[in-house]
């Protein structure tokens, strides 16, 4: 029997990461089962992510703690994680149910590694559909006189879940910068790629009208920059002259799914990595 880690860690780059970390694991009868590097040549920082397997009975703390010398040695920036253990996650919605119908799917497929703990909406539309995957539903209505109770609502739900994610999977509200900020690195978006062109309303009718001929869609961590978080993953569809409006939605909105689908995995997988305004992810 064994246990089954990732460690995900970053530093200035320098000779010897690479063997201070093979070797710690070696030292600790660790067998890699995955390991990825990379080099910003740029800022000259290193990031690595590496999954492994330790005999039973080497619990996290003990890796932690054996771990810490070499992680000061080389000023890094470093996570253990317990490989298999879904993230708890809630997820925010409003009135645009495709990316919530559809990670909910994928979750119940066993597709995604993460906890759904609770669905939150400023609207009731989905408490339905919540229901149905016996998920609990808050309604916590938004307004601008009772946006600071809301937000405060949301932070309440979210503790009481341990929500290590937060999705915002189209949920129409700007999110105060204090929030933004409470959840650095753990909150993803999902919009349209039209930005900055077609703000506002009904961005796919705008599009239309000034024949697009790409529909895409971008995953991003939440920031107080509206909708400029660091990028995750972004996909496109080719479209032409013949579709209207309505198609061109259908298409957004199914690119919308599957680009916010694989942010979200990859997070839970602890495959991202922050390097400054922009993500490394070892896919």
């Amino acid at each position: 029997m064994s246990n089954e880690f990732i460690l995900t860690l970053s530093c200035a780059d320098r000779p010897g990461i690479v063997h201070a970390v093979s070797g710690f694991l070696l030292e600790h009868e660790g067998n890699i089962l995955e390991a990825r590097q990379y080099e910003d040549r740029d800022t000259e920082v290193f990031f690595m992510r590496v999954q492994f397997i330790v005999p039973a009975g080497l619990a996290r703390a003990a890796i932690e703690a054996a771990f810490s010398p070499v992680a000061e040695r080389f000023a890094m920036r470093w996570a253990l994680y317990e490989a298999g253990t879904p993230a708890s996650t809630v997820i925010l919605v409003s009135r645009q149910g495709h990316c919530l119908n559809d990670l909910l799917f994928r979750w119940r497929s066993g597709l995604l590694p993460i906890d759904i703990r609770a669905i939150v909406s400023n609207h009731r539309d989905f408490y339905q559909l919540a229901a149905s995957y016996n998920i609990p539903f808050h309604h916590v209505p938004v307004s601008s006189d009772t946006k600071p109770q809301a937000e405060a609502r949301l932070v309440e739900i979210f503790e009481a879940e341990s929500a290590e994610l937060v999705v915002l999977a189209r949920y129409m509200q700007i999110l105060s910068a204090g929030l933004c900020e409470r959840l650095a690195g753990r909150a993803i978006n999902i919009h349209h790629s039209f930005l900055p062109s077609f703000k506002g309303a009904r961005p796919y009718q705008q599009a239309h009208d000034r024949g697009v001929k790409l529909i895409g869609a971008t995953a991003h961590y939440v920031t107080s920059n509206l909708d400029e978080g660091p990028i995750i993953e972004q996909d496109v569809e080719r479209v032409d002259h013949a579709m209207d409006v309505d198609e061109l939605t259908a298409i957004g909105r199914d690119v919308e799914s599957v680009v916010l689908a694989r942010a979200v995995k990859w997070h839970a997988e602890r495959r991202i990595l922050a390097n400054d305004h922009r993500t490394v992810i070892f896919r």
